[in-house]
Formats: structure tokens, C-alpha cells, sequence
């Protein structure tokens, strides 16, 4: 037997054990891990009672250290000021599409138009909180309760600047009606439809994500708008 063919059925054989191998752990590029690790927090969000989360839980989702955690987060409030962004990016940016097209089935400009893009801004923040569920108990607070003020903080922001849009679109629509004080108007029909978002979403949020908050919303907007 040649040496040639001696040293095939080694070949053979590291060929196999290669095949058998498990492959090389990926190196996350740069970003990636981070995103890893939100999207691991958000969904643990989803779980019930998973109002709190501790740095070790969420570790042990992702199979890796707390240590490792910290490599990219300076802290746990750091990471849901991460959610809150996404968050925040998200909405506004429907929002100001919303704002831009209008609605030209409605008239541009009228009242009619105003009511329409408040119902959508309305939708649209409803059915994100429906999407992204985990989302949603950062949105009302809950899973902001064992962390730094300044998170509620921020999400008492987020609302407050939906009301500002709502009122923005409903605004025409008062001084159309030839309301006295269409300002005032404007402000507690914005309030009263703000309330429903938070509402709807809270019921979501503390029923166990049962009851989507989109139920039934076109019969409530037309009552309501």
C-alpha cells in the first residue's frame, strides 16, 4: 500500500469530524448586540408577571454573562431608555407622516379632514401597542415601576405630545363650528381621546394581553369625533 492511500482514511476521517463539528460562534457586529439584547427585554415583557426583570434573567435569555450586559448598557434603566426610544421613533415618525399627507378623502384642510387624522393618529398608536405587546407595559408604566423616575418621566412626554397632535388636528374643526373658545375645545375633545389611548392600553397591558386595544375603536372614534 502506497503512503498515498495510507493517508486517505485519515482525511476521510477529519473531513467527517469537521462535518460533526458544532460551527464557530458568530462575533455580533458592532450595534447588533445591543438590538440582541432589547429585543431579548421585549420579550420577556410579554410574559406575564414580567413586570420586573432582573439583569441575571435576561442574561441567562441570551446565554451570555451580566457582565456582558453592561459591555453595552451602562445600566437596566439604560436598557428600557433603549425601548423608549424605538418606541418614541417609531410613533413620531407615523405621526409626522400622518401630519403631512393628510387626508384627501376628507377634504385637506376642513374639519372633516382634522377629525380623520385624529382618528388615525389615534389607530396607529393603538395598534402599535397591539404589535409590539411587550412594548406596551413599558408605554403604561408598569415595567418602569422599580426604575428611575426619570423613564415615567419620559413616557408622561410621550403622552403629552400626542395630545398635542390630537389637539393640533381637532383645532380647525372647532373654529369651523364657530366655536368661542375653539382652543378649549379642541383641548378636551384631544384629552378625552389621549385618555382612551392610555386607557385601552393599560386594559391591555394589566388583563394579560387579552383584549386588543383596537376593539370595536371605529364605533368609539365616530361616537367620540
Amino acid at each position: 500500500m502506497t503512503e498515498s492511500a495510507q493517508t486517505l482514511p485519515d482525511a476521510a476521517a477529519a473531513a467527517a469530524d469537521a462535518a460533526a463539528a458544532p460551527p464557530a460562534r458568530r462575533r455580533p457586529k458592532p450595534g447588533e448586540r445591543r438590538t440582541q439584547i432589547l429585543q431579548a427585554l421585549a420579550s420577556m415583557l410579554e410574559q406575564p408577571g414580567a413586570e420586573r426583570i432582573t439583569t441575571a434573567a435576561l442574561a441567562a435569555r441570551l446565554e451570555v454573562s451580566e457582565a456582558a450586559l453592561y459591555r453595552h448598557f451602562a445600566s437596566k434603566a439604560q436598557m428600557f431608555e433603549g425601548l423608549i426610544d424605538f418606541i418614541e421613533q417609531s410613533v413620531f415618525s407615523l405621526v409626522g407622516q400622518i401630519m403631512e399627507r393628510g387626508a384627501p378623502e376628507a377634504g385637506e384642510g376642513t374639519p372633516a379632514d382634522g377629525a380623520h387624522r385624529a382618528a388615525r393618529v389615534v389607530a396607529m398608536v393603538l395598534q402599535f401597542g397591539e404589535r409590539n405587546p411587550g412594548m406596551v407595559r413599558v408605554m403604561v408604566g408598569d415595567a418602569l415601576v422599580f426604575e428611575h423616575e426619570r423613564l415615567q418621566q419620559r413616557m408622561g412626554q410621550f403622552f403629552d405630545k400626542i395630545e398635542s397632535t390630537l389637539r393640533q388636528c381637532l383645532r380647525p374643526a372647532a373654529e369651523a363650528a364657530g366655536s368661542a373658545t375653539p382652543m378649549a375645545d379642541a383641548q378636551v375633545r384631544a384629552a378625552a381621546l389621549c385618555d382612551l389611548v392610555r386607557g385601552r392600553l393599560q386594559r391591555y397591558a394589566r388583563g394579560g394581553l387579552r383584549r386588543p386595544p383596537t376593539e370595536h375603536l371605529d364605533a368609539t372614534l365616530a361616537l367620540l369625533l
